[in-house]
């Protein structure tokens, strides 16, 4: 798998970087094409997309069923002279209600990154830039159609990164490339069951032979490795945007080489000013995450834990999006 990964590394980013990336409100246009502002700019979105399917007396069969997503999004970027700071804020929270079965969770996301630079020589394209990332989920996930007990919490995982690196594109058209040989990424386990059963990579409790707690498992894991971004924009059709964020990471002290992959690649379809269409991938290989497998024979019934395994989602929707800027707007000047 470490040589797979590699791979995939040296391919999509360096042969093809034109399908990787990091969030859009990270990109810098040509001076020429879109001038930057200088001071304070805001841009703040809520949406909701809708899946719905119903049958009555359909004779090839189905379930009714509904799935809803809310979703928001913040903006923030300030420039001045030769320093900027950009800062995103995302949600999700989605559910989906089938005929026969309880209401069940389907997406949910709740993200802050933050980037700042500083731009050392106005005639070059890198330059020097700090980025903050945290990750996190709103509700408790579980493995359905068990719900006793769940699998995640909020802050159980959390993930935080900061680093320190260089980044080029600062006059590039739709593309960036971040490099960071010092980030520390800190996971947060902060459930008492999970971190004992050592989830997420944290180290898991000691028991005594009887089953009594020695030692509590740890709640935090912290790691400092390289951090590896690349972000890449483009509108192929008129309303038609693809986007993608790719991101590797590797650990010096655990398991060096072993890199982490986060992909998330979208395609935006623009209906009219409120209604959109989304196309979204997403692609996920966590070597600290094991994956635990339950295995029946004629005497016993245990679970196994085994390796860590590639993670991919994938959403289809159509949505409704409100742009609260031109909402708020026009009451202000009034």
């Amino acid at each position: 798998m470490k040589n797979y990964l590699w791979l995939i590394f040296s391919v999509i980013l360096f042969s093809s970087t034109d399908i990787a990336a990091q969030p859009d409100s990270l990109y810098f246009l040509k001076k020429k094409e879109l001038p930057i502002e200088l001071g304070w700019r805001t841009k703040k979105e809520v949406g909701l997309t809708l899946n719905q399917v119903s049958f009555t007396n359909w004779n090839a069969g189905g379930t009714n069923s509904i799935t809803g997503i809310v979703s928001g999004k913040a903006t923030a970027k300030y420039k001045k002279e030769k320093y900027f700071w950009n800062s995103n804020f995302n949600v999700r929270y989605g559910l989906n209600k089938q005929a026969d079965r309880d209401i069940r969770k389907t997406d949910d996301v709740i993200e802050v990154i933050s980037n700042v630079g500083l731009e050392k020589n106005p005639t070059s394209n890198w330059f020097y830039s700090a980025k903050f990332s945290f990750n996190s989920q709103l509700a408790n996930g579980y493995n359905y159609p068990n719900r006793d007990e769940p699998i995640s919490q909020f802050l159980a995982p959390g993930y935080m990164f900061f680093g320190l690196g260089m980044e080029y594109g600062r006059h590039i058209e739709r593309l960036s490339f971040y490099a960071s040989p010092f980030t520390l990424k800190t996971t947060f386990v902060l459930d008492d069951d999970l971190a004992n059963r050592g989830a997420f990579g944290v180290d898991p409790a000691i028991y005594d032979l009887e089953g009594n707690i020695l030692r509590e498992g740890s709640k935090v894991r912290q790691e400092l490795g390289i951090l590896l971004t690349n972000q890449y924009e483009e509108e192929m059709f008129e309303n038609i945007k693809v986007t993608s964020l790719l991101r590797l990471y590797t650990d010096y002290i655990n398991s060096f080489g072993n890199i982490d992959v986060e992909w998330e690649l979208n395609l935006d379809m623009k209906v009219n000013k409120y209604v959109k269409a989304t196309l979204g991938s997403h692609l996920r290989y966590d070597d600290d995450i094991k994956s635990e497998v339950e295995v029946n024979d004629m005497t016993n019934e245990e679970i196994v834990i085994e390796g860590p395994k590639l993670q991919w989602k994938q959403i289809l929707g159509v949505g409704v999006v409100v742009d609260l800027d031109n909402i708020i707007k026009p009451n202000e000047s009034s």
